[in-house]
């Protein structure tokens, strides 16, 4: 779960699979980052390392909220994704990579998530002392011939050629392995505070096994198993929980869906006596509520937490939060 600098162990790092090809353009924001380190944040308002503490960088939000909770006091974390921006086709910036060039951690998800990743880790100096954690490669990650039957027909999702679905985190239990890498990083990067690491990432784990125990008794007794939602970002809570989804989009919330998947939905709808179509607030919810007017029926936010929107944000949401309010509509759906 633990590399430094090129990433040398685990699955590789998969490319250009959400986001433009960046390889020399990220090469030159390193160094542009080195010489630019030293000016100032230029009234950006931007997230900022901070001396004397671990700096961390997550490259989106529920890393961020992990990282935060298992370091504590002894850790400033930054979260590359702005409130409000789906992280999917998001790429770093010249500070972003400031930031990045001169962090002790770095925290990403991997499998393929982050199209930038892989060229940023190869452009990375032999030297670097960035610690880097694949946190997703701890999880039993999900074959995405496996979650379309074994088959490999054409979706319109321009990231149908991924091996592995991304989306571990939308199962608290996985969310728990992840917050454990991010602890043994910290202890390694940081061993004089290794009990503190140990005893936060204890009091998480337990908030984060709560909420797991919460969704499998609650959805155990619940009548209907049957979910449709916007993006193909469930498959890792279905299978946690016992459900089953029908995306309209394929992996990539932007995807273009065809005729045929629009087609599987309403009969997918009809035959399960679905009430609710779920959409997601960081992307347009304008197919999904017309596929629910066509249909008959009503939307529902379902979030696959990649971020908080402005609103949750200045509410003081979280991980933990937004996961129980996915509880709460899916409960309410599945009656």
């Amino acid at each position: 779960m633990i590399a430094t600098n090129n990433h040398a162990a685990g699955r590789p790092v998969a490319r250009r699979r959400f986001g433009s090809p960046l390889g020399a353009v990220l090469a030159a924001f390193i160094l542009l980052a080195v010489v630019l380190s030293g000016c100032g944040d230029g009234g950006s308002g931007k997230a900022e390392l901070v001396e004397g503490k671990i700096n961390i960088v997550a490259s989106f939000y529920p890393l961020y909220d992990f990282a935060r909770n298992v370091g504590g006091e002894h850790v400033n974390v930054i979260n590359l994704v702005p409130a409000g921006v789906e992280p999917h086709d998001w790429s770093p910036k010249s500070r972003d990579m400031t930031n990045l060039t001169k962090a002790q951690l770095f925290v990403y998800q991997g499998a393929g998530f982050e199209g930038w990743v892989g060229d940023f880790l190869d452009s990375l100096p032999k030297d670097s002392s960035l610690q880097v954690v694949e946190a997703g490669k701890g999880v039993s990650l999900i074959r995405t011939a496996d979650e379309a039957g074994g088959e490999t027909e054409a979706t319109g999702d321009p990231n149908e050629s991924l091996q592995y679905d991304p989306h571990a985190w939308l199962s608290p239990a996985n969310a728990g392995k992840m917050a454990a890498a991010i602890k043994e990083a910290l202890v390694s990067a940081d061993p004089a505070h290794q009990a503190d690491y140990e005893r936060n990432y204890a009091a998480y784990s337990a908030k984060l096994g709560e909420l797991d125990a919460q969704f499998r008794e609650q959805l155990a007794a619940l009548p209907k198993k049957e979910i449709a939602v916007s993006h193909q970002a469930f498959a890792y809570l279905c299978r946690d929980y016992g459900l089953t989804q029908m995306p309209i989009m394929g992996l990539s919330p932007d995807a273009e869906p065809t005729a045929r998947d629009i087609q599987r939905m309403n009969a997918f709808i009809k035959e399960h006596h679905v009430q609710y179509i779920f959409f997601e607030e960081l992307v347009s919810d304008k197919l999904a509520k017309t596929l629910a007017k066509d249909a008959g029926v009503d939307t529902m936010v379902l979030s696959p937490v990649e971020g908080l929107t402005a609103e949750e944000q200045a509410a003081g949401d979280d991980y933990i939060s937004v996961m129980d309010r996915n509880l709460k509509n899916l409960v309410k759906a599945l009656q």
